[in-house]
Protein backbone atom coordinates (compact mmCIF):
# COMPACT_ATOMS: atom_id res chain seq x y z
CA UNK A 1 0.00 0.00 0.00
CA UNK A 2 3.00 2.58 1.06
CA UNK A 3 4.38 1.58 -2.48
CA UNK A 4 1.09 2.09 -4.45
CA UNK A 5 0.85 5.81 -2.74
CA UNK A 6 4.36 6.60 -3.68
CA UNK A 7 3.53 5.89 -6.94
CA UNK A 8 0.61 7.71 -7.19
CA UNK A 9 2.99 10.89 -6.15
CA UNK A 10 5.67 10.42 -8.42
CA UNK A 11 3.81 9.47 -11.37
CA UNK A 12 2.51 12.89 -12.23
CA UNK A 13 5.65 14.77 -10.66
CA UNK A 14 7.90 12.36 -13.11
CA UNK A 15 5.35 13.25 -15.98
CA UNK A 16 5.25 17.29 -15.35
CA UNK A 17 9.63 16.76 -14.94
CA UNK A 18 9.89 15.44 -18.76
CA UNK A 19 7.18 17.99 -20.19
CA UNK A 20 9.53 20.88 -18.61
CA UNK A 21 13.00 18.87 -19.68
CA UNK A 22 11.04 19.25 -23.12
CA UNK A 23 9.82 22.53 -22.91
CA UNK A 24 13.52 24.17 -21.93
CA UNK A 25 15.73 21.69 -24.12
CA UNK A 26 14.11 22.88 -27.46
CA UNK A 27 16.52 24.49 -29.76
CA UNK A 28 16.56 25.46 -33.32
CA UNK A 29 19.61 26.81 -35.32
CA UNK A 30 16.96 29.46 -36.45
CA UNK A 31 16.64 31.11 -32.93
CA UNK A 32 14.53 30.90 -30.09
CA UNK A 33 11.86 28.75 -33.09
CA UNK A 34 10.72 28.55 -36.11
CA UNK A 35 8.22 30.84 -36.31
CA UNK A 36 10.21 33.62 -34.87
CA UNK A 37 12.95 34.70 -37.31
CA UNK A 38 16.53 34.73 -35.84
CA UNK A 39 18.23 38.50 -35.76
CA UNK A 40 21.31 39.14 -35.85
CA UNK A 41 22.22 40.95 -32.50
CA UNK A 42 24.49 43.59 -34.38
CA UNK A 43 21.18 44.18 -36.73
CA UNK A 44 18.77 44.21 -33.65
CA UNK A 45 21.25 47.22 -32.02
CA UNK A 46 21.18 49.15 -35.11
CA UNK A 47 17.38 48.70 -35.21
CA UNK A 48 17.34 49.87 -31.60
CA UNK A 49 19.39 53.08 -32.02
CA UNK A 50 17.71 53.84 -35.25
CA UNK A 51 14.55 53.64 -32.95
CA UNK A 52 15.39 55.90 -30.28
CA UNK A 53 16.74 58.34 -32.65
CA UNK A 54 12.87 58.94 -34.39
CA UNK A 55 11.93 58.95 -31.15
CA UNK A 56 13.88 61.54 -30.19
CA UNK A 57 12.90 63.63 -33.10
CA UNK A 58 9.53 65.52 -32.73
CA UNK A 59 6.73 64.48 -35.74
CA UNK A 60 5.92 67.78 -37.27
CA UNK A 61 1.97 69.40 -37.40
CA UNK A 62 -0.12 68.17 -40.40
CA UNK A 63 -0.38 71.20 -42.69
CA UNK A 64 -4.43 71.96 -43.02
CA UNK A 65 -5.08 71.49 -46.81
CA UNK A 66 -7.33 74.50 -46.89
CA UNK A 67 -7.39 77.39 -44.27
CA UNK A 68 -9.52 77.14 -41.66
CA UNK A 69 -12.10 79.55 -40.69
CA UNK A 70 -14.94 80.68 -41.72
CA UNK A 71 -13.38 81.58 -44.73
CA UNK A 72 -12.35 78.27 -45.95
CA UNK A 73 -13.66 76.87 -49.39
CA UNK A 74 -16.44 74.82 -49.34
CA UNK A 75 -16.85 72.88 -52.51
CA UNK A 76 -20.90 72.97 -53.89
CA UNK A 77 -21.15 69.27 -54.32
CA UNK A 78 -20.57 69.08 -50.07
CA UNK A 79 -22.51 72.43 -49.47
CA UNK A 80 -25.34 70.50 -51.63
CA UNK A 81 -24.78 67.73 -49.16
CA UNK A 82 -25.44 70.24 -46.01
CA UNK A 83 -28.48 71.81 -47.10
CA UNK A 84 -30.16 68.70 -48.64
CA UNK A 85 -29.23 67.20 -44.99
CA UNK A 86 -32.16 69.67 -43.64
CA UNK A 87 -34.77 67.34 -45.37
CA UNK A 88 -34.43 64.83 -42.61
CA UNK A 89 -35.34 67.63 -39.91
CA UNK A 90 -37.97 70.20 -39.29
CA UNK A 91 -40.38 71.61 -36.96
CA UNK A 92 -43.71 73.38 -36.42
CA UNK A 93 -44.50 76.46 -36.05
CA UNK A 94 -43.36 77.57 -32.47
CA UNK A 95 -42.23 74.54 -31.62
CA UNK A 96 -38.85 73.60 -29.60
CA UNK A 97 -36.59 72.11 -32.07
CA UNK A 98 -37.45 75.62 -34.52
CA UNK A 99 -34.53 77.85 -33.72
CA UNK A 100 -32.43 74.73 -34.26
CA UNK A 101 -33.83 73.78 -37.68
CA UNK A 102 -34.26 77.21 -39.00
CA UNK A 103 -30.52 78.66 -37.83
CA UNK A 104 -29.42 75.50 -39.31
CA UNK A 105 -31.14 76.07 -42.78
CA UNK A 106 -29.90 79.57 -42.77
CA UNK A 107 -26.67 78.46 -42.02
CA UNK A 108 -26.73 75.90 -45.26
CA UNK A 109 -28.09 78.31 -47.22
CA UNK A 110 -25.02 80.96 -46.01
CA UNK A 111 -22.63 78.13 -46.79
CA UNK A 112 -24.08 77.29 -50.41
CA UNK A 113 -23.58 80.64 -51.10
CA UNK A 114 -20.00 80.75 -50.22
CA UNK A 115 -19.20 77.51 -52.38
CA UNK A 116 -21.23 79.24 -55.54
CA UNK A 117 -19.09 82.33 -55.32
CA UNK A 118 -15.87 80.94 -54.72
CA UNK A 119 -16.27 77.97 -57.30
CA UNK A 120 -14.40 77.62 -60.59
CA UNK A 121 -17.08 78.16 -62.89
CA UNK A 122 -17.71 81.84 -61.97
CA UNK A 123 -21.26 83.65 -60.61
CA UNK A 124 -22.69 83.41 -64.26
CA UNK A 125 -23.61 79.54 -63.78
CA UNK A 126 -25.36 79.90 -60.70
CA UNK A 127 -27.13 83.13 -61.01
CA UNK A 128 -30.37 82.31 -59.79
CA UNK A 129 -29.36 80.53 -56.69
CA UNK A 130 -27.23 83.11 -55.72
CA UNK A 131 -30.09 85.61 -56.73
CA UNK A 132 -32.37 83.57 -54.24
CA UNK A 133 -30.15 83.57 -51.46
CA UNK A 134 -29.55 87.32 -52.16
CA UNK A 135 -33.41 88.44 -52.16
CA UNK A 136 -33.66 86.13 -48.54
CA UNK A 137 -30.30 88.06 -47.10
CA UNK A 138 -32.33 91.13 -48.21
CA UNK A 139 -35.21 90.11 -46.27
CA UNK A 140 -33.51 88.91 -43.26
CA UNK A 141 -31.83 91.81 -42.54
CA UNK A 142 -29.06 90.25 -40.88
CA UNK A 143 -31.70 89.26 -38.12
CA UNK A 144 -31.50 85.55 -37.71
CA UNK A 145 -32.88 85.54 -34.12
CA UNK A 146 -35.99 82.68 -34.13
CA UNK A 147 -38.23 85.35 -34.36
CA UNK A 148 -37.22 87.18 -37.45
CA UNK A 149 -36.60 83.33 -39.21
CA UNK A 150 -39.89 82.16 -38.13
CA UNK A 151 -41.22 85.22 -39.94
CA UNK A 152 -39.92 84.57 -42.77
CA UNK A 153 -39.41 80.62 -42.69
CA UNK A 154 -41.98 80.63 -45.80
CA UNK A 155 -39.10 82.42 -47.32
CA UNK A 156 -36.39 80.52 -46.24
CA UNK A 157 -37.18 77.06 -46.45
CA UNK A 158 -39.04 78.03 -49.53
CA UNK A 159 -35.06 79.40 -51.13
CA UNK A 160 -34.04 75.75 -49.88
CA UNK A 161 -36.67 74.44 -51.68
CA UNK A 162 -36.10 76.42 -55.29
CA UNK A 163 -32.11 75.94 -54.46
CA UNK A 164 -32.46 72.10 -54.63
CA UNK A 165 -34.74 71.43 -57.66
CA UNK A 166 -32.12 73.88 -59.30
CA UNK A 167 -29.25 71.48 -58.60
CA UNK A 168 -31.64 68.73 -59.42
CA UNK A 169 -31.04 69.85 -62.90
CA UNK A 170 -27.57 70.46 -62.72
CA UNK A 171 -25.92 67.17 -61.24
CA UNK A 172 -22.56 67.92 -63.09
CA UNK A 173 -21.84 70.62 -59.83
CA UNK A 174 -22.44 67.86 -57.07
CA UNK A 175 -21.52 64.51 -58.59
Amino acid sequence: MLIRNGLRAAIPAMALGALLAGCSAATTTDGPGGDVPYVAPEKAEAAKAEAAEAAATPTPEPEPSFPVGTDAPVRVRDAFAGLQATYQDGCEPGGANCAYFLGRVSDELDTMDRAMRTDGQGLGHFAQPLAWIKTLHGTLKGDLGIENLEKHRTLLLGTRDRINTWMQGHPEDYR
